[in-house]
């Protein structure tokens, strides 16, 4: 086998062999798929004939060069037949992953004369009237739009709007499963930031909320602050803040087995983009006073110069208190955090051991972290990654759906630094101080808690703030 990821269920293939009927034919079958790396996941029978059987054989790879290597693997036996190979996940996406369902049938003229002309007129008068109705009587109560420009789509970078799709069709998926909130992808064919934004503000009337996605730094931050002054929705930069909010519940636990406080520990970010700068930004509003960060040139500080932009800038000035200098590899001298949200291979077992005692390591880049767990887990007391093959996976579906869930319930206007931290701190809650273990820091992506306290304490932050728009009564002491 040549490589050396663990097989997953992304590179997943049914392979549909006749095999001739042979004593043993279907051992050799097993153990060469075996040889060659792959973790089978189930056998059918298809049809019997005569002489032979189909079997449809599901199995599970690492890779697309893995998936070919297996199939030449089950090729090489005499008197067995490939006749197809089904890439699973590509059959998922056939048609796309989503569709537009209606909430009520229509069976007879008076259905067809409330839901359309001619009564549907007088809902549209009472909006054209009151355009706050609009949250009770269309889509926009619980509906968020998921917009990309594709270029800064997963780790493939720019690979523009059409291709972007199927990450943000994913996106809605995951947005009802996870929150029961309703959201359609938008692609757009363009990457001029004015553009971006004048074309979300002229959809914007059908939308609770706005969630940018893969949109690439430093062109995301001005969208987002663009969007956030100029509308009243909640707009969210997922992978700014979602990744943040995640971050910090994990490090709320982390901390909490090491015996370690915001205040006292030193935080090395890896990787100044979108995502470093908000995970930075947010584990300071938590207390987290000493934070160094590194790009490819080396620390920020301030006073730097070469290949800074606005963002950098601002991030030199805010951060880096002693000014520390040089690579990845001189900061991290002593930290006792480490956030990678860059490269793989970026730091090694000497940089974990130069750490301060009891390190914290959450490893993020993606699909490949900064050090793989297997190198670095006899040298740090915790580790996360962005994988869901490993344990304590940091996993935006923790965040989003519940955020939005929460923000939707009361109308809010934004959503901010303190409906954020409301967030972190939810997640992190889920899992109590009797269960927490090193590998065990933040909850299961599938935990259907997650996302009801998330909404829950978002939606007290929000009222908390009072950007709650929709009015709260108090009944019998319950707020409804």
């Amino acid at each position: 086998m040549s490589t050396t990821s663990t097989p997953n269920a992304s590179y997943s293939l049914t392979l549909r062999i006749k095999i001739h009927n042979k004593p043993g034919k279907l051992g050799q079958i097993t153990t060469a798929i075996g040889q060659a790396g792959g973790d089978i996941e189930g056998i059918d029978i298809v049809s019997v004939g005569k002489d032979f059987l189909i079997r449809d054989i599901t199995v599970n790879a690492a890779s697309e060069h893995h998936d070919d290597e297996i199939v030449q693997a089950v090729r090489d036996i005499d008197d067995v037949e490939v006749v197809n190979v089904s890439d699973r996940t590509f059959l998922m996406h056939l048609g796309g992953k989503i569709e537009i369902a209606s909430k009520m049938q229509l069976k007879t003229r008076s259905d067809l004369s409330m839901a359309y002309t001619p009564g549907v007129a007088r809902v549209c008068e009472a909006i054209a009237k009151d355009p706050e109705k609009a949250f009770n009587l269309t889509i926009k109560k619980n509906m968020v739009a998921v917009v990309s420009d594709g270029t800064a789509v997963l780790g493939l970078g720019d690979i523009g709007p059409a291709a972007a799709m199927p990450v943000m069709e994913g996106k809605a998926q995951l947005f009802k499963e996870f929150g029961g909130v309703d959201a359609f992808p938008i692609c757009l064919d363009t990457k001029d930031p004015h553009e971006i934004v004048q074309t979300i503000k002229n959809i914007s009337a059908a939308f609770g909320g706005i969630n940018l996605e893969d949109i690439s730094a430093p062109r995301c931050f001005e969208i987002e602050e663009r969007l956030k002054e100029e509308l009243d929705i909640p707009v969210f930069h997922d992978d700014q803040h979602g990744t943040a909010v995640v971050v910090l519940a994990a490090l709320i636990n982390a901390l909490k087995i090491v015996n370690k406080k915001m205040e006292d520990i030193k935080v090395v970010v890896n990787g100044v983009g979108a995502a470093g700068v908000a995970c930075s930004k947010i584990v300071m509003a938590a207390g987290v006073k000493n934070i160094v960060g590194c790009d490819q040139t080396g620390a920020l500080y301030e006073g730097r110069t070469e290949k800074m932009n606005w963002v950098k800038d601002w991030y030199a000035r805010n951060t880096n208190p002693q000014k520390e200098k040089g690579n990845i590899h001189d900061v991290i001298k002593g930290a006792d955090v480490f956030f990678g949200l860059s490269a793989p291979g970026v730091i090694t077992r000497d940089d974990l051991k130069a750490m301060a005692k009891d390190p914290i390591v959450f490893a993020m880049a993606n699909p490949v972290p900064e050090i793989m767990p297997e190198e670095a887990m006899d040298l740090v007391a915790v580790m996360a990654t962005g994988r869901s093959d490993y344990p304590n996976q940091i996993n935006n579906v923790l965040c989003f759906p519940g955020i939005f869930r929460g923000a939707l319930n009361c109308r809010a206007s934004q959503i901010n630094e303190e409906m954020k931290l409301a967030a972190a701190n939810a997640i992190a809650g889920i899992i109590g101080d009797d269960e927490l273990h090193p590998d065990y820091i933040i909850p299961s992506v599938f935990d259907r808690r997650v996302g009801e306290a998330v909404a829950a304490e978002v939606e007290e932050a929000a009222y908390a703030t009072h950007v709650a728009r929709r009015e709260r009564l108090e009944i019998e002491g319950t707020a409804v």
